[in-house]
C-alpha cells in the first residue's frame, strides 16, 4: 500500500469502491489493519474520504493511519471510558446528515474493542449503520489454527468461541479459565506479553494435553504462529525471549472427538484411564482423565466401575 503516493492510492480506492452508494447520516464501522498496513481495502480507504468525520480509540494512532492515507479529517476520541458521553457527538452529526466513520486501533470494532455503544445507540436513534469487514485477529487466527470446523462430537456443529481477555487475576480469572477449559469448541483468548507466561502455564496445568495454537504478532514482520500440547507451551516460550513479545492471540483447539467403541470410549482412554486408577483413588483418576482427554466424566466413571470389578477377585 505504501508504494502508491496518496493520491493514487485515494484514486484506486474511489475507482474499485466509488460505484457504490454511501448514504448520509449513516454510521460506517470501519475495519483497519491489525499490523500490515497492506491489508486495508480500498474500500473502506474509500470510506475514510468520504467521511465528514472519524470517531476513534485513539486520535494518535488513527491520526498516523490518515495521515498515511493522505487525508485529513475531524477526529473524535471515543474508547472505552467516554463511550456514552462521546456517542452524543457523533450522533449530533448524524442528525445533520453527515457521514461518520468508527474505527479502533486495529481489526474490527465493536468486538472486542470499543463501538458497540455507539452501534446500539446509533441503531436506536434510527441511523443506518454500515459495516466494512476487514481484518480480526480473532479470524486470522482461526484460520491459522485450522480447527473452528473440525467438530463432530453428537450434537456439536462447526463453530467457535471468542472469549478476548480474561479477567487479570484472582478468583474471576481463575473462574473465567475453566469456563473456557469446559468448551467444546475451538475458543480464542486474547493475551498481553506480560501475562502470556502465566496463562500457558496455567493451561499445562489444568489441560495438558489440550491442543492451542499460539499466534504472536499477526501480519507483522515477526508474526509467529506455533501448534504444540498445552504441556509444552511453557518451555517453548521460555526457549527464545523474543516468543515473549507482542499481542498473543490463543486458540485453545476443540475438545477431541470421542469415537465410541462397544465400551463406549476409545482405546487409547482406557488405557489412560487404567494407568490412573492404579496410582489415584478412582474419583480423582476419573476427574483427571476427563481434564487430560475430553472425555465425558459420566462414560469415565461408568467404564472405571467396571473396570474395578474386573478387577476384583470373585
Amino acid at each position: 500500500m505504501s508504494a502508491l503516493p496518496s493520491s493514487s492510492l485515494l484514486s484506486a480506492a474511489a475507482a474499485a469502491a466509488g460505484g457504490q452508494t454511501y448514504p448520509g447520516a449513516t454510521l460506517y464501522v470501519v475495519a483497519t489493519p491489525i499490523g500490515n498496513l497492506a491489508d486495508f481495502s480500498l474500500r473502506a480507504i474509500h470510506v475514510l474520504a468520504l467521511a465528514d468525520a472519524v470517531a476513534c480509540e485513539d486520535t494518535r494512532v488513527s491520526g498516523g493511519l490518515m495521515r498515511h492515507l493522505g487525508l485529513d479529517k475531524p477526529l473524535i476520541a471515543l474508547h472505552e471510558h467516554n463511550e456514552h458521553s462521546a456517542s452524543d457527538k457523533v450522533l449530533g452529526r448524524l442528525a445533520a446528515g453527515e457521514r461518520v466513520a468508527y474505527v479502533s486501533d486495529a481489526g474490527t470494532p465493536a468486538i472486542s474493542d470499543p463501538g458497540a455503544v455507539l452501534v446500539a445507540r446509533a441503531r436506536a436513534a434510527g441511523y443506518r449503520v454500515m459495516p466494512l469487514p476487514g481484518a480480526s485477529s480473532v479470524v486470522t487466527a482461526l484460520s491459522a489454527a485450522g480447527d473452528a470446523g473440525q467438530h463432530d462430537q453428537p450434537g456439536q456443529g462447526a463453530g467457535f468461541v471468542f472469549l478476548g481477555f480474561l479477567p487479570a487475576k484472582g478468583q474471576d480469572r481463575a473462574q473465567a479459565l475453566q469456563a473456557a477449559l469446559q468448551q467444546p469448541l475451538s475458543t480464542v483468548l486474547f493475551e498481553a506479553p506480560h501475562r502470556i507466561e502465566a496463562l500457558v502455564a496455567e493451561l499445562a496445568e489444568h489441560a495438558p494435553a489440550r491442543l492451542i495454537t499460539l499466534c504472536r504478532e499477526l501480519t507483522k514482520q515477526f508474526e509467529q504462529i506455533h501448534t504444540l500440547p498445552a504441556a509444552e507451551a511453557p518451555a517453548w516460550l521460555a526457549a527464545d525471549a523474543q516468543r515473549l513479545r507482542g499481542e498473543f492471540a490463543v486458540v485453545l483447539h476443540a475438545q477431541p472427538k470421542v469415537e465410541a467403541d462397544t465400551d463406549g470410549l476409545p482405546a487409547a482412554v482406557e488405557r489412560q484411564l487404567v494407568i490412573l486408577m492404579r496410582e489415584l483413588p478412582l474419583k480423582q483418576a476419573v476427574a483427571l482423565a476427563a481434564e487430560l482427554s475430553g472425555s465425558p466424566r459420566n462414560a469415565l466413571y461408568q467404564r472405571a466401575l467396571a473396570l474395578r470389578a474386573q478387577s476384583e477377585p470373585d
